[in-house]
């Protein structure tokens, strides 16, 4: 398999050659495929929006238009599209600091969120929640039994699969699909090549971890059909108008400004929030940009990135079914946004700190591993295991002249300021092609 460092340099190579941007290039390289557009194996990206596609393709729910299962890229515009998203959280006791970045459509309400984009659709489907693991073991293996697939949350250190260590278990997750129950336990699609087997008692695990998840299950009750043409155009044409009025908001941590103000606390020292005041000493600093990069980057970390691609992808779908050939500027727009988001990831780490290329390299291989499913356990336990390594390595400190550590700063409150810009221009595009 080509790995993600190799099939950067494929995209760069054709940059330089074509003068295509990267999201073109890469596309091309790739194939147009709208519910692909990223490198690696996957057949998902994003875990909210490869859960309800592949939960509704399992059921036999296929698209008036092609007859195939609804692409991951129509249920993201047909759900409200993108977001965004940026909290810096300091948690005294722990001695840390956590950036979480959001880049989808209300990002803080999954649940909510993969209902709203069920429910556009016209499709039947019951949100199942539970106090105690028995009921909701119980519920799962009853809609598991008629031979249907449950959409499941769970907390992705219990489940075993990203090689997090047993002090973070507790603090993040996301939804994963359980299609099948065997003897072993059960077969779980998590966006990969193939599924994982995952046993009663850590599924169990993972189900139960995070308390406010209440053991949550999405039931899709439909026997197979076509998504009524109709209804289809109705919910992209209602995801378009909820994107640009949530875009449009000038909330700072949920809707664009957010990047606006993330830009600002680069460089201004006087907020105690602006990060050469939260990590003056360094500590910390090293964690958080690994973070930022498997957050920003759909080949690395568990969330799928920042989305502007496939957005574009489902973009360029809508403007066919729906007869609006504006869409596809806008389409356009939001890859100029994508391939700034894809610059920004690879600027966030300096390659001159000892070490910090090959962590970055080892987190996207542990991505990959992951992504091939089951067969990639034992590569994902070892990458893993080197991404911890030079994470535990540089906790405490940031070993760069102070001079390199602002000149990185103020390198990506530029780039961010010219995302921000970027994804106004985006918005409106989009707004125009509806008449918005």
């Amino acid at each position: 398999m080509t790995t993600r460092k190799g099939f950067k340099r494929l995209v760069r190579a054709r940059m330089s050659k074509t003068g295509e941007s990267y999201a073109t290039a890469r596309r091309s390289l790739l194939g147009d495929s709208a519910s692909t557009v990223h490198d690696g194996a996957a057949r998902g990206l994003h875990p909210d929006t490869s859960a309800v596609a592949t939960a509704l393709a399992r059921t036999g729910i296929v698209s008036p238009v092609t007859g195939r299962p609804l692409s991951e890229a129509l249920v993201l515009v047909a759900g409200g599209g993108l977001g965004a998203g940026y909290i810096l959280w300091e948690f005294k006791g722990a001695d840390a600091a956590i950036v979480t970045l959001g880049f989808r459509n209300r990002w803080q309400y999954p649940a909510a969120w993969m209902v709203t984009a069920i429910e556009r659709l016209g499709i039947a489907h019951v949100l199942h929640e539970a106090g105690g693991a028995r009921a909701a073991r119980a519920t799962m293996e009853v809609i598991l039994d008629r031979g249907l697939p449950a959409i499941v949350a769970i907390e992705t250190g219990a489940l075993g699969t990203w090689g997090l260590p047993v002090e973070l278990f507790g603090y993040a997750g996301y939804p994963v699909v359980v299609t099948t129950r065997s003897d072993a336990g059960y077969l779980v699609d998590d966006r990969g090549a193939e599924p994982f087997r995952v046993d009663d008692e850590a599924l169990a695990a993972a189900r139960a971890r995070i308390g406010s998840f209440k053991h949550r299950l999405i039931e899709v009750r439909e026997t197979p059909r076509q998504v009524p043409e109709d209804r289809l155009r109705q919910a992209l044409m209602t995801g378009l108008e909820d994107q640009v009025d949530h875009l449009r908001s000038p909330s700072d941590s949920f809707s664009l400004p957010a990047w606006r103000k993330w830009s600002r606390l680069l460089t201004d020292t006087r907020n105690a929030k602006s990060w050469p005041r939260v990590f003056a000493t360094g500590h910390g600093l090293f964690g958080v940009l690994l973070s930022v990069i498997e957050e920003v980057d759909g080949g690395v970390g568990a969330n799928g990135g920042n989305l502007r691609e496939l957005y574009a992808a489902g973009l360029r779908e809508s403007a066919a079914i729906l007869d609006r050939p504006g869409l596809l500027e806008a389409a356009s727009a939001w890859g100029a946004s994508a391939d700034l988001w894809e610059d920004f990831a690879d600027a966030a780490m300096p390659a001159e700190l000892d070490g910090a290329t090959e962590a970055v390299e080892a987190d996207e291989e542990l991505h990959d591993a992951v992504m091939e499913g089951e067969p990639g356990r034992a590569r994902a336990s070892a990458a893993a295991g080197r991404v911890w390594a030079a994470r535990r390595r540089y906790a405490g400190e940031f070993p760069l002249a102070e001079d390199a550590i602002e000149d990185l700063f103020v390198d990506l409150s530029e780039r961010l300021a010219a995302i921000h810009q970027a994804e106004l221009t985006a918005v409106e595009a989009t707004a125009r092609a509806i008449g918005r």
